[in-house]
């Protein structure tokens, strides 16, 4: 029999409690999750796996710190190592999953912070922020470890319709003119990830890559190439070691760790139809844009047949 709700938040107090002083990713993240998973009565098999090997974004290989396939991902941090780092390598790991094994959840943590994204709920994604020491309020967000279903997030929502067409043409207008294979499939997920993170608070302030492309390129789009290879320069340089000359528009976008942005592209040439292609998918809010369903939403934006199937 499961465990009730008043049993798990006194096992989360309990929980917390043991774990109020636990700093060291290396030494203590291993038992800290073996202890989380107690609290839901879930001791008696291994139901995931620790660093896991997988491929992220780009194509450069990397770990998970936790992987229940179906179910949890986890990337852990020691104590006050920045979230949004943690975050951005989760949803790098996303990409290149099985349909089947996508989480449900994808929770970073430093021992003293929990950030849970919820990405099976329905409303796309949830995302939530809690100390330790308020867990028990927020266990039943972990609802599905004691047996209660979430319910699957479905790809063909009207925004990932969307998503999925002007991302589409933006392809089929780049392939068309002769930037195909390897190169166009890094630079659309780069330019994925750049459209989640204009929404969703990795690019501050919001919607900095679409006023970058609006007011520091050219309305006929002949320098958006250049200009999109200098931004992806800068989103692989940490702050400290960039120009003290640096474009100002460039300077406020964040270092974005996990090599994503490392491999060098030959430069793809844009006209004002692909430019307005580009910033047509930009007004979307892709805060409402799963992470869980990129793999999904990458195959359509890839394969016309896969789009028109989708309804776009």
């Amino acid at each position: 029999m499961g465990l009730n709700w008043n049993e798990i938040k006194s096992r989360a107090l309990l929980f917390s409690k043991t774990w109020a002083d636990a700093c060291n990713e290396d030494s203590q993240a291993k038992p800290f999750w073996i202890d989380f998973f107690e609290i839901f009565g879930i001791t008696n098999k291994r139901v995931a796996t620790f660093e896991l090997n997988v491929k992220k974004l780009g194509g450069a290989q990397g770990f998970v710190d936790l992987f229940w396939p179906g179910v949890l991902l986890v990337e852990h941090k020691s104590r006050g190592k920045s979230l949004d780092d943690a975050v951005d390598q989760a949803i790098g790991y996303l990409h290149n999953l099985p349909e089947r094994d996508l989480p449900q959840l994808v929770v970073v943590c430093d021992f003293a912070r929990f950030r849970v994204q919820r990405l099976a709920s329905g409303k796309t994604h949830e995302t939530v922020e809690f100390e330790l020491k308020h867990l028990h309020k927020h266990v039943k967000l972990f609802g599905l470890l004691a047996g209660y279903k979430v319910q699957d997030i479905q790809a063909e929502d009207p925004v990932n319709i969307k998503a999925a067409e002007r991302m589409g043409r933006l392809h089929d207008a780049l392939k068309a003119s002769g930037y195909n294979g390897h190169a166009l499939e890094v630079l659309l997920v780069r330019l994925l990830f750049c459209l989640f993170a204009d929404d969703t608070g990795i690019f501050e302030p919001t919607q900095a890559f679409q006023d970058f492309v609006r007011e520091h390129t050219r309305e006929d789009g002949s320098d958006l190439g250049p200009r999109l290879a200098q931004l992806f320069q800068v989103l692989d340089t940490p702050e400290a070691q960039r120009s003290a000359k640096l474009d100002a528009a460039l300077a406020t976008f964040p270092y974005i760790n996990g090599k994503l942005f490392a491999e060098p592209l030959r430069m793809a040439d844009f006209d004002s139809a692909m430019r307005q292609a580009l910033l047509q998918a930009c007004s979307l809010d892709w805060s409402e844009i799963s992470p869980a369903i990129f793999g999904s939403l990458f195959q359509s934006i890839m394969d016309s047949e896969a789009r028109r199937n989708l309804g776009a």
